[in-house]
């Protein structure tokens, strides 16, 4: 595979942990048409309402996705790292009903809509790894609706430092137990149902309790397996194998 162009490989990476895919499915992959750029922080890849014309894989940097409501309120829903297709779903639906946001500043690439339809018809298991990674995408959604339906402020926080953590082990970004967080605490709050003021609150006790250490966005964890029981967290809703699930 060295000679194919190398800029699709985090996404071949991803649909590579939901299928085995072949030599030849590996050159439709990376030789997907795509075009790539570069946004800042708090640009929108993905805008509530448009009507898509590319998928587009993060490359670079963290995004989110999120919805608005009628009086401005913010739900951030997920968080995108490398690899991710972070709007997969509109190679098929006609018009995005989410926004996607950059966390942070970021490089994506561009993927027409209908070369990404056809390559799921073309090659089935590339298909089918792209069916299955939109599939792990609503399982993470219902684990955070979880979240924030009914855990309370210290088992989601730890939650979601669980998931951050292992999810940056997976896509090789960073150490599952020393990382940066890239959000600010208002973001944090929009994504755990909270308020800036008692994320602040929260993140304290986690670090009083000597679960975590934290200096300006770096978290430490200090025990993983106390964290994960604070946090209610089960990584099975990640589908990963059972060896990239493995603490510390």
């Amino acid at each position: 595979m060295s000679t194919q162009p190398q800029t699709l490989l985090p996404m071949l990476r991803k649909l590579q942990l939901w299928m085995d895919l072949d030599e030849q499915d590996q050159r439709a992959v990376l030789t997907l048409p795509h075009s790539t750029k570069r946004l800042g922080a708090h640009q929108y890849i993905v805008r509530d309402g448009e009507k898509p014309t590319h998928s587009c894989l993060l490359l670079r940097g963290f995004a989110y996705r999120h919805k608005v409501t009628g009086d401005g309120g913010r739900q951030i829903m997920s968080i995108h790292m490398k690899g991710d297709v972070v709007d997969l779903q509109n190679s098929l639906l006609r018009r995005s009903d989410h926004n996607v946001q950059a966390l942070t500043n970021i490089e994506v690439a561009y993927i027409p809509v209908e070369c990404v339809r056809n390559l799921a018809f073309d090659r089935p298991n590339v298909g089918q790894a792209m069916w299955y990674e939109t599939l792990v995408d609503a399982s993470i959604f219902r684990e955070w609706t979880l979240n924030v339906g009914r855990r309370d402020a210290r088992t989601r926080t730890a939650h979601m430092l669980c998931e951050f953590a292992m999810r940056l082990k997976v896509a090789g970004l960073g150490e599952q137990l020393d990382y940066e967080l890239p959000m600010t605490q208002d973001q944090l709050a929009d994504a755990l149902g909270l308020t800036p003021v008692h994320v602040n609150r929260t993140l304290k006790a986690l670090e009083a309790a000597e679960l975590i250490e934290r200096t300006r966005r770096s978290v430490k964890i200090v025990n993983w397996e106390a964290l994960a029981a604070v946090g209610d967290f089960d990584p099975n809703y990640l589908h990963l194998e059972p060896e990239l699930t493995s603490g510390g």
